[in-house]
């Protein structure tokens, strides 16, 4: 009698965890480009896998500590054992590097070279200048940039709205250090070294400014700079030119130091010049940005 022959049905193990969760980003690639447009998905098209592993470099990046790889990965919001293959690679390539004793991890030597290649590379004015284009022509608000020079806070560029601000403002312009929003802004952040001739001479005569709200007196400034710095902006309404109200919100370097001023201002009645409001939100959006751009960050790394 022949002998009776089993057919064998394959045999699957279940997918691990890890392997569960890079089908999902497999699927979510696919899933983007279908459901994108013809010529839309080049835009869209990319190596899914590089940007879930670059998540563990931006919560390395945030965190000013090394970190356990348990942390880590759920920061990242991913599992362990998946967290753990990226580091591996990226150990490799020196963009991330583990302590020997504490099995912490923490950014590498690659990671820094990037930085600073990047820094050397970065024009904060001309990122400014391209950035304020956008956001002349969103709000249709008159715009510029300040830096510091050898006489004081001078106007670099300079952009106008549709219906121009009479302020007489050019170019090379060096701005007051007390009555204008832009020498208030620096006067705030800068060391006092730098800018205290300016302010001397300005305060020996401001007695006999017609600028109503302009300090007076080294008391009434310091109280002025306390109010930019508690704002994180500086802010004047007509009291360099009257019915022209502005403001000037700080752009940082990687250093924490003040970069550069970014100017909006315009017409009373024309203009919103309330803190919180849409000149003031969209300024500070700008200038976030940018200071990031230069490396700056809030929080000490």
């Amino acid at each position: 009698m022949p002998p009776t022959v089993r057919s064998a049905s394959p045999r699957t193990s279940a997918p691990d965890a890890t392997s569960a969760e890079d089908l999902a980003d497999t699927l979510e690639t696919a899933e983007a480009a279908e459901g994108a447009e013809p010529g839309e998905e080049k835009l869209r098209s990319g190596i899914q896998s590089i940007e879930v592993g670059f998540r563990l470099l931006e919560v390395l990046t945030s965190e000013p500590r090394a970190m356990m790889l348990r942390d880590l990965a759920q920061r990242a919001g991913m599992s362990p054992a998946k967290a753990h293959r990226y580091l591996v690679s990226f150990m490799r390539l020196g963009v991330v590097a583990q302590d020997p004793l504490s099995g912490r991890y923490e950014l590498g030597g690659f990671a820094l070279q990037l930085g600073l290649a990047r820094l050397a590379r970065v024009d904060g004015v001309k990122l400014a200048r391209l950035a304020l284009t956008e956001l002349r022509d969103a709000l249709d608000i008159t715009v510029g940039i300040a830096v510091w020079g050898n006489q004081g806070p001078t106007v670099v560029h300079w952009l106008e709205s549709s219906h121009p601000a009479k302020a007489s403002l050019k170019l090379g312009d060096v701005m007051p250090m007390l009555s204008s929003a832009t020498g208030l802004l620096f006067a705030a952040y800068l060391p006092r070294s730098k800018t205290a001739p300016m302010i001397e001479r300005e305060l020996a005569g401001a007695q006999h400014s017609s600028y109503g709200s302009t300090p007076r007196t080294a008391d009434a400034l310091e109280q002025a700079l306390a109010e930019v710095r508690e704002h994180g902006a500086a802010r004047v309404e007509g009291m360099l030119l009257p019915t022209i109200h502005a403001f000037c919100t700080p752009v940082f370097d990687a250093s924490g130091e003040l970069a550069l001023g970014l100017i909006a201002l315009g017409h009373e009645g024309a203009f919103d010049i309330a803190w919180n409001g849409a000149v003031d939100t969209a300024l500070r959006a700008c200038a976030e940005k940018l200071s990031y751009e230069l490396g700056y960050s809030p929080t000490p790394r």
